[in-house]
């Protein structure tokens, strides 16, 4: 685990196997390193479905969006794409789904926001949350029937053709952006506390990253010693969660914290779900359809569309890096979003409003550690469905004060939105038609879901349905943010180099330079490549063409290093998809 800080060289590479013990630390290391953007999503829906005072039902949101996250994860590094990648929740359906539940018809009745007032084991209140959960459910699945089509047709590579910079730095920003309002009031619930984990994280994740911290090692060479090891790089989420976790613990064993319900700093104590471990089971197996059948409104997919579609520009981007992280080239037919879009639609029946993909900020921040192993990925989602089956885990994270989740949202959120800004550096921003669109796309993006949450009743078209529509459509900025920027961009008159798209373009054609060979990286398991590839009519299927034979000399990698880049229409090795497989 330890590593020179001007050694850029990866120790162990996609297809390489780390000894079993490496395998289970460093995928610890993975699942620890992605917690806090997995656990965010469950706390932050338990909101708009009525559960804050529910410690119990959180809990079991945690814990099968833990297990989830591991059956997708393994899925995807098996069958998928193949790559090292962790898979988490997506920011981009949190959006829609928020302005979903905002809807008059899914607003949560007063009486579930006074903790005196709610019964959690009545009928009542159940059917209350069931009823959104159910809703989230089926508008997910619907929707993400329009990413099987994507990728089951290959028009991933044509709607990229028309999306750049311009439309991607809203869309991903304003992710970011139009959760301040979670991140404000859970932080203003004692700010003192929210600052101090915002803080720390800090203080770790940018300051203290490159100071190495001596840790005790054995081995049969070197016996006892000890090995430096970028705790501060590789955890800082978790460290600074973890202090002011215990902080808050202290402060409210010594009684610092007020103990009135009405006091401004009674959630940051320790002991308001002390019962919820207790009372949570030891094993729990999610399963599908647990919270009922699923319900489908058409306010709901058409929303929730403008998610999916946010997710599969997130999702090329994702896997570009992950491709230059791990020495591999990324083919363009590699980016077919079906095997995605049908573990989405799959998984849908255990967790709702959560679509998986892997977080780039994870991306980054794992960069550094040069070890990009796909059996450490598989590591890690055994792991994590582990953690998903053992209900006490879900339970513990529930008690994490609300103050201490702000701060961390605080951290979180900012890095997504910058995270969107940042593809501007492909675009030419000395241009006043790209300063245009970028700025007026972001505006927009914030003013209009900002009045029509203030006017609820301003759309009333006279047709019940697309009033709904409207409504979340209207109320996401990630849809009216990227709308504009789609559509300024593609209208506007200006150069391929002035939007960008050229260096965007290059800038993944350079990554793909003195790589692994794909066949090595992207063959399926098993053989199931091989077979497929002696059959004529593969070739002929968009998202499944055949795999070509490795090279036996070992000169494949310097071939492909020195041949330029082969039309689309060139068979590259690939993924099945794994309905078709199933």
């Amino acid at each position: 685990m330890s590593m020179e800080s001007d050694n850029n060289k990866l120790v162990y590479c996609v297809t390489d196997v780390p000894p079993w013990y490496l395998c289970i630390i460093l995928g610890i290391q993975h699942c620890l390193t992605a917690f806090g953007g997995i656990i965010a999503i469950p706390l932050i829906l338990s909101q708009g479905l009525c559960l804050q005072f529910d410690g119990i039902t959180q809990s079991h949101l945690i814990s099968t969006i833990f297990f989830v996250s591991g059956v997708c994860t393994l899925l995807q590094v098996t069958f998928g794409i193949r790559l090292p990648i962790l898979q988490g929740g997506t920011f981009t359906l949190l959006a829609p789904s928020m302005a979903m539940l905002s809807m008059p018809e899914w607003q949560c009745p007063a009486w579930t926001q006074n903790a005196s007032l709610v019964n959690t084991s009545s009928i009542e209140f159940t059917e209350v949350w069931q009823t959104r959960m159910r809703a989230l459910q089926g508008s997910i699945m619907v929707g993400s029937m329009f990413q099987v089509f994507v990728g089951f047709s290959g028009l991933i590579g044509l709607f990229m053709r028309f999306i750049g910079p311009l439309t991607i730095a809203p869309t991903i920003s304003l992710i970011g952006l139009s959760l301040f309002d979670s991140a404000g009031t859970s932080a203003g619930n004692h700010w003192g506390i929210s600052t101090m984990t915002t803080a720390l994280i800090i203080l770790f994740s940018q300051y203290l990253r490159h100071i190495p911290v001596p840790f005790p090692m054995y081995s049969k060479e070197k016996k006892l010693h000890t090995s430096n090891v970028y705790v501060f790089q590789i955890l800082p989420v978790l460290l600074g969660i973890t202090l002011s976790w215990l902080i808050c613990y202290i402060l409210t064993t010594y009684n610092a914290l007020p103990s009135e319900p009405s006091q401004y700093g009674y959630l940051a104590r320790t002991d308001l779900k002390g019962d919820v471990i207790s009372q949570a089971p030891w094993f729990r197996f999610p399963y599908p359809g647990q919270w009922g059948m699923p319900t489908v409104s058409l306010a709901g997919v058409i929303g929730i569309l403008a998610g999916v579609i946010s997710s599969m520009i997130e999702s090329v981007g994702d896997y570009h890096a992950c491709a230059r992280l791990s020495g591999a080239h990324l083919p363009l037919n590699m980016l077919s979003t079906g095997v995605l879009a049908l573990r989405d639609w799959a998984v849908c029946w255990l967790e709702p409003g959560v679509q998986e993909m892997e977080p780039l900020h994870t991306a980054r921040m794992l960069e550094p550690l040069v070890l990009q192993s796909r059996m450490v990925i598989v590591a890690s989602g055994v792991l994590m469905v582990v953690m998903g089956v053992f209900g006490k885990v879900g339970a513990i994270f529930t008690t994490i004060p609300s103050p201490v989740v702000g701060g961390m949202f605080m951290v979180m959120f900012g890095v997504i939105s910058a995270a969107g800004v940042s593809n501007l550096q492909y675009a030419d921003m000395n241009s006043s038609r790209n300063i245009f669109i970028f700025g007026f796309s972001m505006f927009s993006g914030l003013v209009i879901p900002n009045w029509i949450f203030k006017n609820p009743t301003a759309i009333a078209t006279g047709v019940v349905e697309l009033d709904q529509v409207l409504q979340v459509l209207l109320t996401t900025s990630m849809f009216v943010g990227g709308f504009f920027g789609f559509m300024l961009d593609n209208t506007i008159p200006g150069s391929k180099h002035e939007r960008g798209i050229l260096a965007w373009n290059k800038a993944h054609k350079d990554e793909s330079s003195n790589t692994l060979e794909s066949g090595e990286v992207y063959n399926l398991p098993f053989g199931i490549s091989s077979y497929l590839s002696s059959f004529s009519w593969i070739r002929y299927i968009p998202f499944c063409p055949p795999s070509e034979p490795d090279s036996l000399d070992g000169s494949g990698a310097d071939t492909n290093a020195l041949e330029p880049k082969q039309s689309l229409g060139h068979a590259e090795p690939s993924q099945i998809i794994i309905g078709v497989a199933m």
